[in-house]
């Protein structure tokens, strides 16, 4: 009878892991992304958004608008009132329609910042739509945008801009914005609107909106007049069932946006599907089945 060898767990390539020079090579590593440089220096939010498999940074400007199709990364750095330490929380975002390549190099790149940090970050993986407090408390408002990467927006002139409906949706404890399609049948009631053709604005308030919804979305209002500083904005703020209201239905037709949008609400947890998956090292090198 054959004596099946003891396999010896320190033949494997664990043998290293968690050791200090597996931490050292991490750390190496780690310090080879440019983006990493100015990270986690000073109190203050930072955020990366995944292009292609690299980390680019974020314009400050733009905090709190994320497209549905990317995935961020960000940064909090603190301090705790007794101590001089500098603190932190890392966050990887994953957009509704986020390829797995994105969300992956996102998470990747949120492990790899932690390492560069001296793992004192704490993680957090947050997806659309169901963030976590601490997430949402970075920010005055958060702000879904369609698109990614390629459909960027910032550098349309008003006059030449492509129409975006915008809903607003919460209460007092927040409120969130998410660009819809340009529908009026698909117009809720309850909620506010609104409709930004660039060189005018229309607020169109639901009857059953609240107090929170309508002054979030006057203040959203008042921001695109300032970042379009210079433009004669006309704003048109229009109350359901209003004599007014037809002009503002009228820009409503969808038409071509029909496809692009999933019109299922980010608000409600949809159907969720558990996954088993095994790590193992049985054939010499670590794997996923």
């Amino acid at each position: 009878m054959i004596k099946q060898k003891q396999y010896d767990w320190k033949d494997s390539n664990l043998a290293l892991f968690g050791s200090d020079t597996e931490r050292q090579v991490k750390k190496d590593s780690a310090e080879q992304e440019k983006a990493w440089k100015k990270a986690g220096q000073k109190c203050g939010l930072q955020i990366w958004r995944i292009v292609k498999f690299k980390v680019t940074e974020w314009p400050k400007e733009d905090y709190g608008k994320f497209f549905d199709g990317d995935s961020y990364i960000i940064l909090n750095t603190y301090k705790e009132e007794s101590s001089e330490a500098l603190l932190y929380d890392v966050h990887f975002w994953i957009g509704k329609y986020s390829t797995q390549d994105e969300y992956g190099t996102a998470a990747y790149k949120t492990v790899e910042l932690d390492t560069y940090l001296d793992d004192v970050p704490v993680q957090h993986r947050e997806v659309q739509g169901h963030e976590s407090d601490l997430f949402r408390s970075y920010f005055k408002e958060i702000t879904y945008l369609h698109g990614g990467a390629d459909s960027g927006f910032r550098a349309v002139k008003p006059e030449e801009y492509t129409p975006r409906l915008f809903h607003f949706h919460g209460d007092k404890f927040g409120v969130t914005v998410k660009e819809v399609v340009r529908d009026k049948s698909r117009l809720d009631d309850t909620d506010a609107y609104i409709l930004d053709l660039g060189l005018t604005i229309y607020q169109w308030n639901g009857q059953g909106c609240n107090k929170d919804e309508r002054f979030k979305a006057l203040q959203y209002v008042n921001k695109l007049k300032e970042e379009r500083s210079g433009k004669r904005i006309q704003v048109e703020v229009i109350d359901q069932n209003s004599s007014d209201e037809e002009d503002f239905l009228r820009h409503l037709d969808g038409g071509k946006e029909e496809d692009q949008f999933d019109n299922s609400s980010d608000y409600e947890a949809g159907d969720k599907t558990k996954e088993l998956f095994r790590l193992s090292d049985a054939e010499g090198s670590m794997k996923f089945s």
